[in-house]
């Protein structure tokens, strides 16, 4: 139990530390591989409907892939009555412009919206948004 902040139980524990995003997508391994590219990590436990990237075995964090039947792309910014998004990846860069013309070359779409300066929105190609920035 908690109390506001306060934790009264222990956390969850394991030997080995392992945490990560799962993204529904229409094609899982696609998905995962567009990532794969992008960040630079490997494709590891690819199964039917389900692929995980990760940039090492024992990194102890990975980004996954699911497979949903009944995907419908979200829509960046939201408007009313259509999907949403229900979360977005922040990936910090040492150049933004070159990080946003390889992220295009990997298949990324550059949103028609971008609201910062220093950041820049752009949408995987199951049309999850992602952005790019520099710190």
């Amino acid at each position: 139990m908690s109390t506001y902040g306060t934790v009264v139980s222990m956390a969850l524990r394991t030997k080995h530390q392992w945490w990560g995003v799962v993204l529904d997508a229409p094609n899982a391994p696609e998905l995962a591989h567009f990532y794969a590219r992008l960040l630079g990590w490997r494709v590891f436990g690819r199964e039917d409907g389900w692929a995980t990237v990760a940039p090492s075995e024992d990194a102890g964090y990975n980004l996954a892939f699911q497979s949903e039947p009944n995907y419908v792309r979200p829509v960046w910014p939201s408007e009313p009555g259509k999907p949403l998004m229900m979360m977005h990846l922040d990936i910090e860069v040492d150049g933004l412009d070159e990080a946003v013309a390889y992220a295009v070359e990997c298949g990324a779409e550059l949103a028609p919206h971008q609201p910062q300066e220093n950041v820049r929105v752009l949408l995987d190609p199951a049309g999850h948004p992602f952005c790019l920035y520099r710190d």
